[in-house]
C-alpha cells in the first residue's frame, strides 16, 4: 500500500507520485459538551458560552426529546431538536446523522423562537442527508408502549413521547426512512412510507393514520428542508480539515441515560456518551479534543427508575423549588437529591472528562449541611462499580460526607474569589474525588453568572 492517502480537499495533480503526508495531519479539534449525569444539568448553559466562539455547533444524536433553555439578554430562548448556537448570528448549526428529525417539531420550534428575535436560522442550518426521520405516527406509538407498559407491567419508563424510540427502533430494524429518502424519488419514498404505516398498524390496531395527508405535508417539509441538506460526512470532513475552525458538539440526554451505560431500561434510545459524537457526525476519535462533562451541585432525575441519592422529604423539595426543576420537553417536576459522586466518576470512565461545568451551586446557599454521596454499600460492603442491575441499584446503601453549608448568597459571584470559603471546600472535594478539574461553577440562570476557573 503506498503512504499516499486520498485527500478529497487537495487531490495531488499527479497521483502517481505516491507522496508522503505529514504524520501530524490530524486536523480541527472538536468540543464536547456532554450531560454527566440524568440531563437537566445546564449543557445549553455551557454550550452557550461556548458557542459564542465557535464557527460550528453540532448535535450527534437523540431529537426533540431534549430540552435546552438558554438566557439572552433577558430573552429566554428554548431548544429541543436545533442547537443552541443558532442564536449565534456568526455560527453555523449541524444537525448530525445520528439525530432523528420531526420535521413539525424542527419548524415549530424555529418559528417559536423566531417571535422572541431569533433570525436568520434558515442560512446556517446544515441537516445530513443520512438522518433518520420522525414521523407523526412514531409519536403516537411511544404513547401506545408506555400504556402497554403501564397495563402489563405497572410502570412506564417515562418517555417524552416525541416518537424517538420507537424511530429508532424502526433504524435499527431497517425499516426507517432518511432524510435523503425524503429529497430523492418521492414516488418510492411514499411506497416505504406507506409500508411502515402498515407495518405498525399490524403491530398497534387502534393505530390510525391519514397516509395522504401525512404525505402532502411531508413533501412540503421536504422541500422547506432541501437548501439546508448536506452530505453530513463530506460537510464534516471539509470543516475538520479545512482551514482551522472552532467545533462544538452539544450532547443531548446525558451518561445515565445512555442507552448501553444508562440505568437501562429506564434510558433514552441513543448514545448520549462521547462515542455518539463519532457516529452521529462521522467524525473519528483522533478529532475528539476537550470533552466537558456538565453536572449540577446536586442530582436530579426526570421519570422513574432507581435515584440512589434522591432525598424524599424537605430537603429534596427544597431543592425542587429553589432549583425550579421542571422539565423544559415534558413540564414534568424532577426528583431531586444530594449530589452522586459514584455516578459522576462512572460518567467520567466512559467519557474521559477534560474539565467539569458544576451549575446551579446557588441553589444550595440557604442549606445548614450538605451531603455528597461517595460510595455506594450493599449489605454494609462497600461495591468497586456502579451496578447494571437495577435491582441491585435499588438496594444501595449511599454513603455520604457531610459539608457544612455556606448560608450566603453566592448569586452574584463572578470570580473564585468571590465565593465563599466553604464552597470553595465543597467544589474542591468534588473536583478531588473526581479526579477531573472543576473549569466552571454555575451560580445563576445567565451567561454572565458561569463563573470560569481556568
Amino acid at each position: 500500500m503506498s503512504n499516499y492517502h486520498k485527500s478529497y480537499t487537495n487531490p495531488p495533480s499527479n497521483p502517481t507520485q505516491g507522496l508522503k503526508r505529514p504524520r501530524n495531519e490530524t486536523g480541527n479539534k472538536v468540543t464536547v459538551v456532554l450531560g454527566a449525569q440524568w440531563g437537566d444539568e445546564g449543557k445549553g448553559k455551557v454550550v452557550d458560552l461556548l458557542a459564542t466562539e465557535s464557527d460550528l455547533v453540532c448535535r450527534c444524536q437523540g431529537g426533540n426529546n431534549a430540552g435546552h433553555t438558554v438566557v439572552v439578554e433577558g430573552k429566554e430562548y428554548d431548544f429541543h431538536l436545533l442547537p443552541s448556537g443558532i442564536i449565534n448570528p456568526k455560527s453555523i448549526c449541524v444537525i448530525g446523522n445520528g439525530v432523528v428529525i420531526h420535521l413539525p417539531g424542527l419548524f415549530e420550534e424555529a418559528e417559536n423562537n423566531e417571535k422572541k428575535g431569533l433570525k436568520g436560522w434558515e442560512k446556517r442550518l446544515i441537516v445530513s442527508d443520512r438522518a433518520h426521520l420522525v414521523f407523526d405516527f412514531h409519536q403516537v406509538v411511544d404513547g401506545i408502549q408506555e400504556t402497554q407498559r403501564q397495563a402489563t407491567e405497572g410502570k412506564i419508563i417515562g418517555t417524552t413521547k416525541k416518537g424517538i424510540g420507537p424511530t429508532y427502533a424502526s433504524k435499527a430494524s431497517r425499516t426507517g426512512l432518511r432524510v435523503c429518502d425524503l429529497l430523492g424519488d418521492f414516488k418510492e419514498f411514499s411506497t416505504k412510507f406507506k409500508n411502515l404505516v402498515k407495518q405498525y398498524q399490524s403491530m398497534y390496531s387502534s393505530l390510525t393514520v391519514d397516509t395522504e395527508s401525512q404525505l402532502k405535508k411531508l413533501k412540503e417539509y421536504g422541500e422547506r428542508l432541501r437548501p439546508m441538506v448536506r452530505d453530513g460526512v463530506y460537510y464534516m470532513y471539509e470543516a475538520l480539515h479545512g482551514p482551522p475552525k472552532k467545533i462544538l458538539v452539544e450532547g443531548a440526554n446525558a451518561a445515565l441515560l445512555d442507552i448501553d451505560f444508562g440505568t437501562y431500561p429506564f434510558v433514552t434510545s441513543s448514545n448520549c456518551t462521547v462515542g455518539g459524537a463519532c457516529t452521529g457526525l462521522g467524525i473519528p476519535p483522533l478529532n475528539i479534543g476537550e470533552v466537558y462533562g456538565v453536572s449540577k451541585a446536586y442530582t436530579t432525575r426526570v421519570g422513574i427508575g432507581a435515584f440512589p441519592t434522591e432525598q424524599l422529604n424537605v430537603t429534596g423539595e427544597l431543592l425542587q423549588t429553589r432549583g425550579h426543576e421542571v422539565g423544559v420537553t415534558t413540564g414534568r417536576k424532577r426528583r431531586c437529591g444530594w449530589l452522586d459522586l459514584v455516578i459522576l466518576r462512572y460518567a467520567h470512565m466512559i467519557n474521559g472528562f477534560t474539565a467539569i461545568a458544576l451549575t446551579k451551586l446557588d441553589i444550595l446557599d440557604v442549606l445548614d449541611e450538605i451531603k455528597v454521596g461517595v460510595a455506594y454499600k450493599i449489605n454494609g460492603k462497600r461495591i468497586p462499580h456502579f451496578p447494571a442491575d437495577m435491582e441491585l441499584l435499588h438496594k444501595v446503601e449511599v454513603e455520604y460526607e457531610t459539608f457544612p453549608g455556606w448560608k450566603s448568597d453566592t448569586s452574584a459571584a463572578r470570580k473564585w474569589n468571590n465565593l465563599p470559603q466553604k464552597a470553595q471546600n465543597y467544589i474542591r472535594f468534588v473536583e478531588n474525588h473526581i479526579g477531573v478539574p472543576i473549569k466552571w461553577v454555575g451560580v445563576g440562570k445567565s451567561r454572565e453568572c458561569m463563573i470560569q476557573m481556568f
